[in-house]
């Protein structure tokens, strides 16, 4: 008897006779992540960790157990990963090691670049009076329409100083998924509103930049972003920050710590984290639907927005600007700006646009920080 009583305790233990049906299913969607990781290439490092915490959680939901309600006042393992979500610490990380890894020569270059940046937030206003109309409040639409960036880690900041934390989640799972899936997604689009001769236009040489405008961009950028929205600082100046490590020429660590081992660790706990936040019964429900397309509607419009700037100064300069680059103005770095060249290329196999579409991808970043620092200036946060 005792031995059928143990035998019963550890059936009883298995995750089988605790799973619902939802759990299935979101086993099932973080297979399929993993399969366009591994088998399609689809930026693996963010769908991989992102994958395997949806993987765990639904699994094993006490991976994600509050100290509050754990018997014995331990919390999970991803609760504790999650917190430096919630606190803003990981996405601020992030901005840090993109500005160690990012040349901004391309937009010092070419400064009509912040234009391109700047209409392809036009997914975000967008997506923000449509979740108004959806029925949700002003913050919340709000945090949901910074997906339209593609910028997971702004996406993650700007729910959590907005007190959105029930839907931080789903918002950033939206944004790190479409930011994977840029290649899928913006090719039509572009495709769509730009002609053959448009897109076989090839730009001139960009100038060079001086080793004083890179070192002095970063310092610039960070006293006039954070005095007109000092709430931006946290990413803004963390972004600036990794990028003067990387142009001063002085600190070669740091540079190296802030691209390579420490980004690479924060991509870790952040990917996990995000990807232990959707539970099935947080994320299968009408709200989460709503977010998901209204995050791939933010999406379509940006690129719309960055192309449709693109065609005008193209006219406006007689031809010398490419359209695809203002596709770009998403802050996907460097995804997006791959994109631009691959679908220019695709016309005309002889045509580089990768480096001009830099400078409206890295005026992207900024501009999404601007955008949800004047949310945040709205609301008052």
């Amino acid at each position: 008897m005792n031995i059928l009583d143990t035998l019963s305790n550890l059936l009883q233990q298995t995750a089988f006779m605790s799973l619902t049906w939802g759990n299935y299913v979101m086993i099932a969607v973080a297979l399929v992540f993993l399969y366009l990781a591994i088998r399609k290439g689809y930026e693996p490092l963010l769908l991989v960790p992102i994958a395997f915490g949806m993987l765990l959680v639904n699994i094993y939901p006490d991976i994600m157990m509050a100290p509050s309600d754990s018997t014995n006042g331990v919390g999970g393992l991803l609760h504790y990963f999650y917190q430096l979500d919630e606190w803003s610490i990981l996405p601020s990380l992030i901005f840090m090691g993109v500005g160690a890894m990012t040349d901004f020569g391309p937009l010092i270059a070419n400064p009509i670049s912040f234009l391109m940046g700047a209409a392809a937030q036009f997914g975000i206003y967008i997506a923000y009076f449509l979740a108004i109309a959806l029925g949700f409040n002003g913050k919340s639409a709000a945090a949901i329409s910074i997906i339209g960036g593609a910028d997971g880690p702004t996406s993650i900041f700007l729910a959590s100083k907005l007190g959105q934390t029930q839907l931080l989640g789903p918002i950033a799972v939206a944004a790190y998924s479409y930011m994977s899936l840029v290649p899928i997604i913006q090719p039509p689009v572009m495709k769509l509103f730009t002609t053959e001769k448009e897109r076989k236009i090839k730009m001139d040489q960009l100038r060079s930049v001086s080793k004083l405008e890179k070192i002095l961009f970063p310092i610039i950028i960070t006293i006039v972003v954070c005095m007109i929205l000092p709430t931006t600082a946290p990413l803004v100046g963390m972004l600036m920050l990794g990028n003067l490590f990387r142009e001063s020429g002085v600190v070669h660590q740091l540079t190296e710590t802030a691209s390579n081992a420490l980004m690479y660790i924060v991509v870790i706990l952040l990917g996990t984290s995000v990807g232990a936040s959707t539970s099935a019964e947080a994320f299968l429900n009408v709200s989460t639907l709503k977010i998901v397309v209204l995050g791939l509607v933010a999406f379509i419009f940006g690129t719309f927005g960055g192309v449709m700037l693109g065609k005008l100064l193209c006219h406006l300069t007689h031809g010398r600007i490419n359209p695809l680059i203002g596709s770009a103005g998403v802050s996907a770095v460097p995804m997006a700006a791959r994109v631009s060249q691959k679908v220019g290329a695709e016309t005309d196999p002889t045509n580089f646009l990768l480096m001009h579409a830099m400078g409206p991808n890295v005026a992207g970043v900024i501009g999404t920080a601007v955008a949800a620092g004047t949310f945040m200036a709205i609301f008052g946060i």
